[in-house]
C-alpha cells in the first residue's frame, strides 16, 4: 500500500487537520493509499524529549527524529504543514498548559545552574525556534503560485492600499558592524573537523563549539553584530521616527533566527524603554523578567515587584504615551510592536506593510507611515527596492502584475537558517576564532562582551542541485532565472564561483540565466512585474522565505496560496503547504465564536502534488486521477467563491473543505481515465449535490457561540474533532467512503 505522511502541526493548520484529514483518507483510500500522521506539534515535540518523566500512556515517539531519516529515502511522501517556530514565552506557554493537564514535564530553566537544569535547557533548546524545517527539509525549494491561483487574483483581486510619492514610510538598517559587513566565508579544500573557540586578552581560550564536521567544497562563513553600534543605531531610528512622526515598527525573526534575534530584540526593548530599565533594570531582572521575553512579558509579571508594580507600571505608560509612537500588533488590546518577539515577522510584516500603502497601525488603530528598522543589512534592502518602486510608480496591480516564483537554497541546513547551533552571546572581550584540525585559523574576528557571533555553513551538494534545480526550471517556463548573490558578500561571492562552475554542467542554451546583487535583482524583478513578466528568483535560504511572502502577499494577497514543492535530493517528496505561519488569531477567532477563517488552499494544492509525486515514483495510476481531480475541485473552489470569508455567518474552513470534498467526487465521477473509479464517486457525488444545502445548513447552524477546544498547544482529541466536523450529515457520507 502506497503511504502518504500528513503532519500533524499546531494552532490553525492543526483545528484544520481534524476537518480536512478525513476526507483526504476517504477518497485517497480509493487508490490503496494510506494517509498516516506524525505529530511534529510544539506540544508533541516537548513530550518526545521527556519520556523518563511520563506514564506509559502519555509518552510519544520523536516523529521529527523519525520523519527526518525518512526524508533521506527514496519512499519519503511528506505533506508538511505550517508549525511553531517557538519563541521562549510560547514555549513556556506550551509547558504550562502540559503541565495543567498532567504531564510532569520540567520548568524551562532560564539560567540553568545545575547539570539537571541544563540538561533540561538543552532538551527544550531542540524544539525551539525552527526546530521543524532544517530536519524535513533534505531538498532545496521551488515554490510558485499555480495557474488556477493566479487566475483567480487577476479575476477578483485583493485590495492594495494607495501608495502617495510623499510617503515618509522607509527601511533602516545598520549597514556596518553588523552580520552583512562583518562576514569572512572560507571553501573548505577538503574534509576537515573544526573548532570554534575564544581567546580572551589574557590567551585564555575558551571552546565554544567542537567536532563541527565539514565536508570537501563546504562554505563554512563567520560573522558578528557589534551590540554597542546596535543599540546605538537603535536609539538613533527612535529619535528619527520621533522627528518624522511616524510609527517605529520592528522587523525580526525571532523564531527561525532563534539564538540571534531573540537577542537583538532584547535590546531593542531595553534601548526603547531606556528610562525606565535604568531606574528598575535590576529589580526587573531579580523578577526573572527580561526584555527578551518582550513588553508584555514585563507587564504580566510586575506583580512580582509588590508595591513597586504599579510605579514601573506608570514608567512604561509614560514612555508610551512620548514619540515615537510604536506601530501595533492588536491596537485594541494595547499589543505593541515590542510585546512579544514573535509577534512580528519581518518577512510576513514587510509586505503587508507594503500592500497597505506603507501604513502600519498606531496606538488609536490609526493607519500611519512606518520607519521600519531591519538592523543587520543583508536584506533589508529589497524592502526599501520595493518601496521606492511604489512611491514612484503607485501599487502594483493584481489584475496585471507578473510572478516571482522561486527556487530556495535550503537543503541541508544550507545558510543562515542552519546557525542556531553555531551562535553565541559573547561573555568577554577577546577574538573568536574558527580553527581547522591542524590549528590554522580559518576566520578571526575581534569582538567586545555582549556581541553576537555566529557561523553558518552550507554544503557543496545541496548548492549543486540548486542550480539544476534552477536550470531545469528556467527550462520549463521560458522565464529569466536570477541568483540573487552579491559578489561584494564574501559567502555570495564564495557561492558565485560554485554557480559559474556548475552552470556549466548543464545545458543553458537559450536560457536567461543571471547574477545580481539582491537589491539589483529586486529593482528587475519589480520593473518586470509591472510589466507583467514572471521572474524566477534563485536565492539562498533566508530570500527564499522573504521572497515568498513578499511578492505573493503582492500578487494573491497572501502567501499560503503559494505551491511550495521540496523535491528530495534522494528521491523523495516534501510537500509544503506554503508561507503564512500557523496564524493564532484565527484560533482565537474559533474559541469565541465558532469559526475559522484559516484557508487550506495550501493544503489543497499540496496534497494534488503529493499524489502526482506518488503516482509517478510507484505506477500508482490512480494516484493520479485522484490529483488531477482534486486540481479541478480546488480551482472550483476558488472560482465559485467557496473559500473562507473572514467573518461569521459566512462560509469557513469547515466549509470550505465540504466544498472541495463536493466538487472533488463530481470530477472524479466525470472523469473518463478510470471507470472503476468513476463508479465508485457517482453515488457520493450525487449524495453530496443532493444533501448540499442541508450540509451547508449544519455548518452554519454550528457557528457563533464559544468552543472549548481542551488545550490551545495541546488540543483535547475529541473537542477539537467535534468542534471541526460539526456536521452529521457530511460526516456520514465520508465515514461511509472511510469504511
Amino acid at each position: 500500500m502506497s503511504t502518504i505522511i500528513y503532519t500533524r502541526t499546531d494552532e490553525a493548520p492543526l483545528l484544520a487537520t481534524y476537518s480536512l484529514k478525513p476526507v483526504l483518507e476517504a477518497f485517497a483510500g480509493t487508490a490503496g493509499i494510506d494517509v498516516q500522521t506524525r505529530d511534529i506539534s510544539l506540544a508533541g515535540r516537548i513530550l518526545a524529549q521527556f519520556p523518563e518523566r511520563l506514564t506509559e500512556e502519555q509518552r510519544v515517539g520523536d516523529a521529527l527524529a523519525e520523519l527526518g531519516e525518512l526524508a533521506t529515502t527514496p519512499e519519503a511522501n511528506i505533506i508538511k504543514l505550517p508549525n511553531i517556530s517557538a519563541s521562549v514565552p510560547q514555549l513556556r506557554a506550551a509547558v504550562a498548559e502540559l503541565q495543567a493537564q498532567g504531564y510532569a514535564i520540567p520548568d524551562y530553566p532560564e539560567d540553568p545552574q545545575t547539570d539537571e537544569e541544563r540538561d533540561v535547557r538543552a532538551r527544550y533548546d531542540k524544539v525551539k525556534g525552527s526546530a521543524v524545517n532544517p530536519v524535513l527539509r533534505e531538498g532545496n525549494s521551488d515554490r510558485r503560485a499555480p495557474e488556477a491561483v493566479k487566475n483567480y487574483a487577476r479575476s477578483k483581486p485583493h485590495s492594495m492600499g494607495a501608495w502617495s510619492g510623499d510617503s515618509r514610510t522607509r527601511v533602516a538598517t545598520m549597514g556596518e558592524h553588523d552580520f552583512a559587513t562583518n562576514e569572512q566565508s572560507v571553501v573548505l579544500p577538503a574534509a576537515d573537523t573544526l573548532t570554534i573557540q575564544h581567546v580572551a586578552g589574557d590567551g585564555t581560550t575558551t571552546v565554544l563549539k567542537d567536532g563541527l564536521k565539514v565536508e570537501e567544497g563546504e562554505v563554512v562563513d563567520a560573522t558578528f553584530m557589534d551590540v554597542a553600534a546596535l543599540r546605538a543605531f537603535l536609539t538613533e531610528q527612535y529619535d528619527a521616527a520621533a522627528a518624522d512622526d511616524v510609527l517605529l515598527s520592528l522587523h525580526l525573526k525571532a523564531t527561525m533566527m532563534k539564538v540571534s534575534d531573540p537577542i537583538i530584540f532584547g535590546h531593542a526593548v531595553e534601548t526603547f524603554f531606556a528610562d525606565v530599565f535604568a531606574q528598575y533594570g535590576e529589580q526587573l531582572a531579580a523578577a526573572g523578567l527580561s526584555a527578551r521575553d518582550g513588553l508584555g512579558g514585563i507587564l504580566a509579571g510586575l506583580d512580582a515587584l509588590g508595591e513597586q508594580a504599579e510605579e514601573v507600571r506608570g514608567a512604561i505608560q509614560a514612555r508610551l504615551a512620548e514619540l515615537p509612537r510604536l506601530s501595533m500588533v492588536n491596537s485594541d488590546k494595547g499589543i505593541t510592536n515590542l510585546h512579544v518577539p514573535s509577534d512580528v515577522i519581518v518577512d510576513a510584516s514587510m509586505p503587508a506593510m507594503i500592500r497597505n500603502g506603507g501604513k502600519l497601525w498606531g496606538p488609536q488603530g490609526e493607519e500611519a507611515d512606518t520607519l521600519a528598522v531591519i538592523p543587520d543589512s543583508s536584506y533589508a534592502g529589497i524592502y526599501q527596492v520595493v518601496i521606492d518602486d511604489c512611491k514612484a510608480h503607485g501599487a502594483y496591480d493584481p489584475t496585471t502584475m507578473g510572478s516571482v516564483p522561486n527556487v530556495g537554497l535550503m537543503a541541508k541546513k544550507a545558510e543562515e537558517y542552519g546557525s542556531h547551533d553555531k551562535t553565541f552571546e559573547i561573555a568577554t572581550d577577546g577574538a573568536v576564532q574558527v580553527v581547522d584540525s591542524s590549528g590554522t585559523v580559518l576566520m578571526e574576528h575581534k569582538v567586545h562582551a555582549g556581541d553576537i557571533w555566529r557561523a553558518c555553513q552550507t554544503k557543496d551538494e545541496p548548492v549543486r542541485d540548486w542550480v539544476k534545480l534552477a536550470v531545469n526550471r528556467a527550462r520549463a517556463t521560458g522565464d529569466p532565472a536570477i541568483f540573487w548573490l552579491d559578489e561584494a558578500r564574501a559567502h555570495d561571492a564564495n557561492l558565485i564561483t560554485k554557480v559559474k562552475t556548475y552552470l556549466a554542467d548543464h545545458d543553458t542554451d537559450g536560457l536567461d540565466l543571471r547574477i545580481m546583487s539582491p537589491v539589483e535583482a529586486t529593482k528587475v524583478s519589480v520593473e518586470r512585474i509591472r510589466e507583467g513578466r514572471n521572474t524566477i528568483s534563485v536565492t539562498g535560504n533566508v530570500l527564499r522565505d522573504y521572497n515568498t511572502d513578499l511578492f505573493p502577499i503582492l500578487e494573491l494577497g497572501t502567501s499560503a496560496k503559494m505551491l511550495s514543492v521540496v523535491p528530495l535530493m534522494n528521491g523523495g517528496g516534501l510537500f509544503e503547504t506554503g508561507a503564512g505561519g500557523s496564524a493564532p488569531k484565527h484560533v482565537q477567532q474559533l474559541q469565541e465564536e465558532n469559526y475559522l477563517r484559516w484557508d487550506s488552499l495550501g493544503e489543497f494544492m499540496a496534497i494534488a502534488e503529493s499524489l502526482r509525486h506518488l503516482a509517478d515514483r510507484e505506477g500508482n495510476a490512480r494516484a493520479a486521477v485522484l490529483g488531477d481531480a482534486l486540481d479541478k475541485a480546488t480551482e472550483r473552489v476558488l472560482t465559485e467563491d467557496r473559500s473562507p470569508a473572514r467573518r461569521l455567518g459566512q462560509i469557513d474552513n469547515r466549509g470550505s473543505h465540504f466544498y472541495l470534498a463536493l466538487y472533488w467526487a463530481q470530477a472524479l465521477a466525470e472523469q473518463t481515465a478510470d471507470a472503476e473509479l468513476a463508479a465508485a464517486f457517482a453515488p457520493v457525488a450525487q449524495e453530496l449535490t443532493e444533501k448540499e444545502q442541508q450540509i451547508a445548513q449544519e455548518l452554519l447552524d454550528a457557528q457563533g457561540s464559544p468552543v472549548d477546544l481542551g488545550g490551545y498547544y495541546h488540543p483535547d482529541e475529541d473537542k477539537a474533532a467535534a468542534a471541526m466536523r460539526p456536521s452529521a450529515t457530511f460526516n456520514a457520507v465520508i465515514d461511509a467512503l472511510r469504511a
